[in-house]
C-alpha cells in the first residue's frame, strides 16, 4: 500500500498556477495552469516563444513567484520556498560552465558549496560523469570539449545533486542540428538509466515527439492539450495543436464539405494524402479530390507539394523518396493531379480555421 501511495504522487503538481507580469493592463503570462508529471516520466512542455512554457519552468524551480496557485513536488508545497529549498535542479542552453575549472571541478563545485565530505564528491562526480558518458574526461577544460559534451558536463552537475526532479530549460538549443540530433538520443537514454523526472522545456516539435513521454501543448499561456506523442500528433484536441505539432491540412466550411463529405473542422497529415495522376479513381473506401501542384519542394528524404484543389482549399503532401523512381517523381508545378486518403486519416478538429500551408 505504501509503494502504490508513493507511486500515486505525481513528481511534480501546479494547481491553478497563474502568472502576471506588472503592465498597464498587467501581462498574464501563465494563465491558471493545473497540470501533474509523473515520476519518472520524461514530460516535455512545448510551444512557441511567448506562450507561457519557461515562465512555468521558472516557477517550479523557484526563480519566479507565482501570482496565485500552488507548486508541489512529490506532494510537498514548494510555492513559497526558495529555489535551494527544493529538491531540483536546473540546466540551461548556456550551459554556464566555469571554464577556468576542469570537468571534474565544474561538476564537484555544488557539492562543495554543500560541504559533502570530499572522497563522497569524488564518488559522485565520478559516477555523474559516468553517467553521461564522460568517464574520461574529467581533467579537460571546457573549452577542449565539444558542444555536446560541454552538454553533458552540465547534465552531470545537475545530476550529481540526486534531485527529485531535473528541470531542461531548452537545453539544446545552441546545437547545431546532427549534434541536436545525437543529443537527443542521449539525453533520452541517460533519462532512462537515471530513472528521475526530467521536465523539458522546447519550441522544436519534432524534439518534443522524439523524446517525451508525455507532453504538454502551451498557447498563450494556457495548456492546450496534455498526451503521449501519438495522441497529441494524432489526435489533437484543438486547431492550435494540429498546426503546431507538425504540418496540418485544416478544412472546414463549404471545402470540408467538398472534400471530406462531412460537415465540420478536420485537418489531414501531408504524409496520409498520396499524391496519384489526375483521373486516378479513388477505390477501396479512399477519399479523392483534384487540384493543381503549386509548389514542389525537394529536401532529400522526402518531397512536399503543395496543391490548389478544385475545392478552393490548398493542401500539403508529404511523399518519401526512396531508393526507386516515385509514382510523383516528375511532378513540376502547374501540374494536374489527384490526392487521395483513408476516411480514417481525417481528424475531427473543434474550432479550427483554415491556414495555408507553408511549403517547408
Amino acid at each position: 500500500m505504501t509503494t502504490q501511495a508513493v507511486t500515486a504522487t505525481p513528481a511534480i503538481r501546479l494547481v491553478g498556477l497563474r502568472k502576471e507580469f506588472a503592465g498597464t493592463p498587467p501581462v498574464v503570462a501563465v494563465d491558471d495552469v493545473d497540470l501533474e508529471v509523473r515520476a519518472g516520466e520524461f514530460f516535455s512542455m512545448l510551444g512557441p516563444s511567448g506562450s507561457g512554457k519557461t515562465t512555468v519552468l521558472r516557477m517550479i524551480a523557484g526563480f519566479e513567484a507565482p501570482t496565485s496557485g500552488r507548486i508541489e513536488l512529490a506532494g510537498a508545497d514548494v510555492t513559497r520556498r526558495q529555489p535551494y529549498e527544493r529538491d531540483v535542479n536546473t540546466v540551461f542552453q548556456d550551459y554556464a560552465l566555469f571554464p577556468h575549472m576542469s570537468v571534474a571541478e565544474n561538476v564537484e563545485y555544488g557539492l562543495l558549496v554543500k560541504r559533502v565530505p570530499r572522497a563522497e564528491r569524488r564518488a559522485r562526480v565520478a559516477e555523474a560523469l559516468e553517467q553521461v558518458r564522460l568517464g574520461d574526461h574529467g581533467a579537460r577544460r571546457p573549452a577542449q570539449l565539444s558542444g555536446g559534451q560541454r552538454q553533458r558536463v552540465a547534465l552531470a552537475r545537475a545530476l550529481v545533486n540526486r534531485p527529485t526532479v531535473l528541470l531542461l530549460d531548452e537545453p539544446l538549443g545552441a546545437l547545431d542540428l546532427k549534434l541536436r540530433e545525437q543529443m537527443q538520443v542521449e539525453l533520452k537514454g541517460i533519462q532512462r538509466d537515471v530513472g528521475i523526472t526530467f521536465l523539458f522545456v522546447t519550441h522544436d516539435q519534432e524534439e518534443a515527439l522524439t523524446l517525451s513521454d508525455r507532453i504538454a501543448v502551451f498557447n498563450a499561456g494556457r495548456i492546450e492539450q496534455v498526451g503521449t506523442a501519438h495522441e497529441v500528433y494524432e489526435s489533437p484536441a484543438s486547431a492550435f495543436v494540429a498546426g503546431f505539432v507538425g504540418t496540418s491540412n485544416l478544412l472546414t466550411g463549404d471545402v470540408a464539405r467538398d472534400v471530406v463529405r462531412r460537415d465540420g473542422s478536420f485537418a489531414i497529415r501531408p504524409e496520409k494524402l498520396a499524391v496519384v495522376a489526375a483521373g486516378t479513381p479513388a477505390t477501396g473506401g479512399l477519399l479523392g479530390a483534384e487540384g493543381v501542384v503549386e509548389e514542389v519542394v525537394y529536401s532529400g528524404p522526402v518531397t512536399r507539394y503543395v496543391v490548389a484543389l478544385d475545392a478552393g482549399a490548398r493542401l500539403t503532401a508529404l511523399e518519401q523518396n526512396g531508393g526507386g523512381r516515385s509514382s510523383s517523381a516528375s511532378l513540376r508545378r502547374g501540374d494536374r493531379v489527384a490526392l487521395h486518403w483513408h476516411p480514417d486519416h481525417v481528424i475531427d478538429v473543434p474550432g479550427a480555421r483554415v491556414t495555408e500551408p507553408a511549403a517547408h
